[in-house]
């Protein structure tokens, strides 16, 4: 049983949570989403517990109810550069200051948070307790899964649209034949790896 989260006293809450830390390809995407309490959007959970179908539905309803709502990126240069970590820090920031509205306080999924010019706290599994760390999840695993669809188009042999990017045996194997794309991040060893032989 994961415990309730106990919200602390703010006007404007924000809700951030990344997609993308694991993959070998494409950029770490945030969403930062302040969330209307007059408008409540029933069923957020976190995005990896639901199907395809009804996050893509949520994400529709959070980007039309959510009284703001944004995307940060860090792309794979920028992740070789920082490392994942870093990468993802400065991505959360980007979310954060591309919301029209300035939060008072900026939930954060995981046990540390970026450098932000407001209040912040970190949740542990805030992507299962907070509705705008859940509603964020949403709206970042939707945008970087079509990204994926849409590098899947431009490299199908790799079967992107597949594995989202993530280190599958069929990944690794494409990485091993195909060698990298200019997409990859090369930092990460099994990258690495290939580029070194």
């Amino acid at each position: 049983m994961i415990e309730p989260f106990v919200y602390p006293v703010a006007t404007w809450i924000a809700g951030v949570d990344e997609v993308g830390r694991g993959p070998l390809v494409g950029a770490v995407v945030t969403a930062a989403v302040i969330l209307d309490p007059a408008r409540p959007i029933i069923g957020l959970a976190d995005s990896k517990k639901l199907s395809e179908k009804r996050r893509v539905a949520l994400y529709e309803e959070i980007v039309e109810k959510a009284l703001a709502w944004s995307l940060g990126r860090a792309e794979p240069e920028e992740i070789d550069q920082l490392n994942i970590l870093h990468a993802t820090m400065l991505a959360m920031q980007r979310a954060v200051a591309g919301l029209s509205l300035t939060p008072d306080l900026v939930l954060i999924d995981g046990n540390r948070c970026p450098e932000l010019p407001m209040r912040s706290q970190a949740v542990v599994k805030g992507d299962s307790r907070v509705a705008e760390i859940s509603a964020a999840s949403i709206l970042a695993k939707v945008t970087r899964d079509r990204e994926m669809s849409e590098l899947d188009r431009v490299f199908p042999d790799y079967g992107f649209a597949q594995h989202k990017g993530y280190p599958t045996a069929l990944h690794l194997e494409k990485l091993a034949t195909l060698g990298a794309t200019q997409h990859h991040r090369r930092s990460f060893a099994p990258v690495r790896r290939v580029l070194e032989l």
